[in-house]
């Protein structure tokens, strides 16, 4: 929202510029014009009156007319520009997601785990105990955590360390709802519970069969704030380093926040 705001702030001179001149130049006229046929003014053309009425207003004649559209022109040229920033915003964001999608998964299973991609084996279901372990969603979170809180990364789930697939159906098998809906459900309320509301949009789940085995891939775009994991009631900040996600002291997080957030 921030870097949202910042970006109105940057533009906003040229918007409402633009917008006031619209309002002179392109609004009244349009509406004299209209004005001429429904009321048959009495001039020679509309043309001529369209004309007249644009130059009078540039000599200051009929002021609260002028005020008028150059207001509401104005108005026009800033909803203009924060629509214009939110679009072009989100078809950043697309053309993001879209380039991670045409990675190859396989080929991402096989290049193992770098600076933006982790593997998971799973959710809940904890492989070495043979049961449900509800914490294992905190590394999942912890992960996702720091790619937000770097230049975003691909966390793939059903995979273990040695990029053999496990799949989800053990997983699943923990869901009320046991398929990949409810998968992408908890995954989706634990980022917004956990990591903020504000942040799901920038988490994408889509889910891939590899060798008869379903896999999850949840895509983390660089998040517009500092993104906090509560731990134990403490906020943590982790941030993707090399391979691993580290887990900030407070110098380091306020330097890093400083650099990747500069106000």
């Amino acid at each position: 929202m921030k870097r949202f705001l910042k970006i109105v702030v940057s533009i906003w001179p040229f918007a409402l510029v633009a917008g006031i001149l619209m309002g002179l130049f392109v609004l009244r006229p349009i509406n004299d014009f209209v004005a001429f046929y429904e009321h048959e003014v009495q001039a020679d053309s509309a043309t001529h009156y369209v004309m007249s009425e644009l130059a009078g207003g540039l000599q200051g004649k009929k002021p609260a007319k002028s005020a008028f559209y150059a207001v509401a022109g104005g108005i026009i040229g800033l909803f203009s520009a924060i629509f214009y920033i939110g679009i072009n915003d989100r078809n950043r964001r697309i053309k993001r997601l879209t380039a991670e999608l045409a990675k190859d998964v396989e080929a991402l299973i096989a290049q193992g785990e770098s600076q933006d991609v982790e593997f998971k084996s799973s959710l809940r279901w904890d492989f070495k105990e043979n049961r449900i372990n509800k914490s294992l969603e905190a590394p999942v979170l912890k992960t996702l955590a720091g790619f937000l809180n770097a230049s975003g990364g691909t966390l793939l789930i059903g995979v273990d360390d040695n990029c053999s697939i496990v799949g989800l159906e053990k997983d699943y098998q923990t869901l009320r709802k046991k398929n990949r809906d409810g998968f992408e459900q908890v995954i989706i309320a634990a980022v917004a519970t956990k990591l903020g509301g504000d942040i799901a949009p920038f988490v994408q789940v889509v889910f891939h069969c590899v060798s008869t085995q379903e896999i999850c891939r949840i895509i983390a775009s660089p998040a517009p704030r500092p993104v906090y994991l509560d731990i134990d009631g403490s906020p943590r900040f982790f941030l993707r380093s090399g391979a691993t996600t580290r887990d900030l002291n407070v110098r380091e997080g306020i330097e890093w926040i400083t650099t990747r957030w500069p106000k």
